[in-house]
């Protein structure tokens, strides 16, 4: 249930793409945005980094795109969100106690350091790639393609890539007690 909030402006974006234009999908995904933030802190009195990261970036990108009427500036908003989760990822390897990863997932998962950092730095690359293919589609194909990318194409890397980070990490799990 979490991935389908995750996602909902991104879910949001995309009907009202289909249904209308850009720059429609574009206010759906502001405003998916703000209702994202605004639930989260009405349940838990807390906003998630993440989402308030995406928000900032979808009002300054979307803002532009909207009062620009220039699309482009939306289509950077993924290849940005990216390369700022990627800077913070790499950053975490260099300054502090642990990883980025690590404070994520300790409290799941008990991993030798170099693990963690090699777990981290994965996730630092998988950002970069992420927004390097962004900004191929978006320079290379039209906003129909573009569009379907953002939503298919980067969730489907997404879940290809925690599949393959459970599969390395399977081997660092405990083994099952037996009765």
């Amino acid at each position: 249930m979490k991935l389908l909030f995750d996602f909902f402006p991104i879910l949001l974006f995309f009907i009202a793409y289909k249904v209308a234009d850009i720059y429609v999908a574009t206010l759906a995904a502001i405003a998916g945005s703000v209702v994202q933030v605004g639930l989260t802190w009405f349940r838990t009195r807390q906003i998630e980094t993440m989402h308030l990261v995406s928000l900032v970036l979808i009002v300054v990108f979307g803002g532009a795109t909207w009062f620009l009427r220039d699309e482009l500036f939306i289509k950077w908003k993924p290849t940005v969100l990216n390369g700022l989760f990627a800077l913070v990822f790499l950053a975490s390897q260099l300054f502090g106690e642990r990883t980025v990863i690590e404070r994520m997932l300790g409290g799941q998962l008990e991993l030798p350091r170099p693990v963690w950092r090699r777990l981290n730095l994965a996730w630092a690359l998988f950002f970069i790639v992420v927004g390097a293919a962004n900004l191929f589609v978006v320079y290379t194909f039209n906003t129909e393609i573009w569009v379907n990318f953002k939503l298919f194409g980067m969730l489907g890397l997404t879940i290809l890539f925690v599949i393959l980070q459970s599969v390395y990490l399977s081997r660092y799990l405990p083994e099952p007690k037996k009765e």
